[in-house]
């Protein structure tokens, strides 16, 4: 009788111990990693802890469900010999089922309920704990790992495999996805806005420039008061100027340098215009906006001169072009407004500019159209379809319907852009 007794409290034992190590395992899961590091942060030696462990999640989770699985297993045995005792030969079929209950009910799903709830309560109090019988079951689980890997290889190639760095960035993107407040539509530009910031080391400078057909720029050969008047007409506070030809840029005129040159020598007669334009500063095409966003600040610039791997000027970039992409757009009372160039149908359908921005586009109507094929509208279709279309050309690209209504020369100036989504039409054709 003792000795049953004895068997009855080591199974609640070995249960409880098996319970608390699931817990442990779904806390180590469950946990935020942002949470904990900012709990670090504070000082927390447990969350310090935690976050080593976590640098070896995949050998951490592995001695503890080592020491779950060993738990149970000596638990089964005690009980199962407790059940020979009370029922004989039929144990065989009643064991199972009664140990099976109880593992699964106190052992496995109550502890991962409770733990799921808040794992940090759990995981944080273990910490030391998790940390030494990791420690001591080591060598024993670098055997068991060892052998896990080579089957993961035989199973699944190490190149499928998403590195660190991309899988810590989706995890990023789906937790801005989760985001919630109580205005959905402060809610929905609160996230858009994180989302930009993640897409700016992948958006080069050349998408986004303002490209050099569209560019204000002035000629440093002319006389200072025609340069003076063009300045007045104009809404920006900087300005390109060249000489000889419009690829040749010399320098960068700031409208505040003209007005200290002319107060300090007294007579816009006698300004020098190159005497006060500052040095252009370049930069290659295929720069991210987060590098050039970082290089802004750095340098202390706001403006740049875009050109291309043969040094040809291509367009220029500000710095808050590079905001914009982050906060959308934005305007001053001194500002002129833009035109986008799209305009919404009654059928649905939209008359888009050829000369619009693929970002902007994605943005004003919703679509996904990739930006890493062309920085315009015109210039996705001519390089989809290899060919520049001629007015009334209709082409299915991207479950989109690109109908051509305006040419000239060689450029494509407007489309008619209709989604196909609804149709579910998938082949991409010309019509």
């Amino acid at each position: 009788m003792l000795t049953d007794l004895l068997c009855i409290l080591l199974v609640i034992f070995l249960l409880m111990g098996a319970a608390y190590f699931a817990a442990c395992e779904t806390a180590m899961t469950a946990c935020s990693k942002a949470k904990i590091f900012s709990i670090a942060k504070d000082g927390n030696k447990k969350a310090k802890v935690i976050l080593e462990l976590q640098k070896e999640a995949g050998l951490v989770l592995s001695s503890i469900l080592m020491c779950n699985t060993i738990l149970n297993s000596l638990a089964v045995s005690f009980a199962n010999a407790l059940c020979v005792d009370a029922f004989g030969e039929s144990a065989i079929f009643y064991c199972p089922i009664i140990i099976s209950i109880f593992i699964v009910l106190f052992a496995e799903v109550l502890p991962k309920m409770l733990t799921l709830t808040n794992p940090e309560n759990i995981l944080l109090p273990s910490a030391y704990f998790i940390k030494y019988t990791y420690r001591v079951s080591r060598p024993l689980n670098n055997i068991i790992g060892f052998i896990a890997r080579r089957i993961i290889r035989i199973i699944k190639p190490v190149s499928e495999y998403q590195d660190e760095y991309t899988a810590s960035l989706e995890e990023l993107r789906g937790a801005i996805d989760l985001h919630t407040g109580f205005d959905i539509e402060e809610t929905e530009q609160e996230k858009e806005m994180m989302q930009n910031i993640l897409d700016l080391g992948m958006v080069p400078v050349g998408n986004i420039m303002v490209h050099r057909k569209n560019v204000t720029m002035l000629c440093a050969d002319e006389d200072i008061n025609t340069i003076v008047e063009q300045v007045m007409s104009c809404p920006f506070t900087r300005i390109p100027l060249w000489s000889e030809h419009q690829d040749n840029i010399i320098g960068i005129l700031h409208v505040k340098d003209i007005f200290k040159a002319v107060r300090k020598v007294g007579s816009i007669d006698e300004v020098n215009i190159m005497d006060i334009a500052l040095k252009p500063w370049f930069i290659p095409e295929n720069n991210d906006l987060l590098y050039q966003l970082q290089s802004f600040r750095t340098k202390r610039e706001h403006f740049a001169i875009v050109v291309d791997e043969y040094g040809s000027f291509m367009g220029i970039i500000t710095l808050e072009d590079v905001i914009e992409e982050i906060v959308g757009d934005i305007t001053d009372e001194h500002d002129v407004v833009p035109f986008k160039g799209i305009r919404e149908q009654d059928d649905g359908s939209y008359v888009i500019d050829g000369s619009v921005n693929i970002r902007d586009l994605n943005r004003e109507i919703g679509s996904k159209f990739r930006g890493d094929i062309a920085a315009t509208l015109a210039g996705l279709v001519i390089n989809s379809v290899g060919i520049i279309p001629d007015v009334g050309q209709v082409f299915i690209l991207f479950h989109y319907k690109f109908e051509i209504l305006r040419r000239q020369r060689n450029q494509v100036t407007l489309l008619r852009v209709t989604s196909l989504h609804e149709n579910g039409d998938d082949d991409d054709s010309e019509k």
